[in-house]
């Protein structure tokens, strides 16, 4: 049990880590020091859907270690698994939009913001470890 808490944190912290850093400190930073603005958003269009399709990787890993501690029987009425859910959803969409319309900018940016939202709710969630062992006692 104790592998899989901590494979379930780790996959988070990167993806969920990775997203907010990629948004909220590099892009920023890039722009800061006086990169022209294209280079910036060339370095955006090509390191976001990377991001996006590692989170859909690390997400998938998560919803196995789900179901490896919750079971089947009460995947749906579990929050993780929610969010999970939109999360593999939003991956789906950024992607699909990505390589269709890839002039969809704001569609874009709005699916990656809700993608990195979603991964915030989920840290805030126990771990499945934890909220086994307290169902057993």
């Amino acid at each position: 049990m104790r592998a899989g808490a901590i494979a379930w944190q780790l996959a988070q912290t990167f993806w969920v880590g990775g997203l907010w850093l990629l948004h909220f400190v590099v892009l920023p930073a890039l722009d800061r020091i006086g990169l022209a603005s294209m280079l910036v958003e060339e370095v955006a269009a090509s390191l976001r859907p990377l991001l996006v399709a590692f989170a859909g990787f690390c997400a998938l890993l998560q919803a196995v270690l789900l179901i490896q501690y919750a079971g089947l029987a009460q995947l749906w009425r579990d929050t993780r698994a929610q969010l999970l859910t939109a999360v593999l959803a939003l991956v789906v969409v950024f992607l699909l939009v990505r390589f269709r319309m890839p002039e969809a900018l704001y569609w874009l940016n709005f699916s990656y913001l809700l993608l990195a939202f979603c991964g915030l709710l989920l840290v805030i969630q126990p771990l499945p470890a934890s909220s086994v062992e307290s169902r057993a006692r």
